[in-house]
């Protein structure tokens, strides 16, 4: 069985939805959504709005922006599946309330640790935002930077990885 699938993909790639087809194409009687964001407008509360109906009801909804780690080690159990959805915006998130990119890079491993220790298949989605141009301001240079090490150490660590081009799903990393 594959543990961790970790889809990465630009922005409206279809990251979010190849996730959601690949989580519920699990056999599992119980299906969990960890979300990472923190809807503070009108676009990003319908948008949380729009995923939310297309998950549809037999989804249980956890909202961990800054406790990622800690939702998914006390909602993972055998017979469930996650589905995390993103870890840029926990990136981001962390380093809003925080103001340190090193603690924000020091709660990596531990998030790496929950991972391998899940005893049900995660599925985790993930920005890649190191294909652009380098930003012109300190704090988004230091966001680009975080979420290129989080990226890489989610894809160390994941058991299959899919990068998601123009709604193409593309296996990086293929399941062993």
């Amino acid at each position: 069985m594959i543990n961790l699938t970790f889809i990465l993909g630009g922005c409206r790639s279809g990251k979010s939805g190849l996730a959601l087809t690949t989580a519920n194409a699990i056999s599992t009687d119980r299906r969990v959504f960890i979300a990472t964001s923190m809807p503070c407008d009108d676009e990003m509360k319908d948008r949380v709005a729009r995923h939310r109906a297309e998950r549809g009801a037999g989804w249980t909804t956890v909202e961990a922006p800054l406790a990622l780690a800690e939702a998914i080690a006390e909602n993972a159990r055998n017979g469930c599946v996650i589905l995390v959805d993103c870890l840029t915006l926990w990136i981001s998130n962390m380093l809003l309330e925080t103001g340190s990119p090193a603690a924000v890079e020091a709660r990596i491993p531990h998030l790496i640790r929950t991972l391998a220790q899940a005893p049900c298949p995660v599925v985790l989605v993930s920005n890649e935002v190191g294909a652009g141009i380098v930003p012109e301001n300190k704090l988004a240079r230091q966001f680009r930077d975080l979420a290129g090490t989080a990226n890489q150490a989610v894809a160390a660590a994941a058991d299959r990885v899919v990068w998601v081009v123009a709604g193409i799903p593309v296996t990086i990393k293929p399941a062993s």
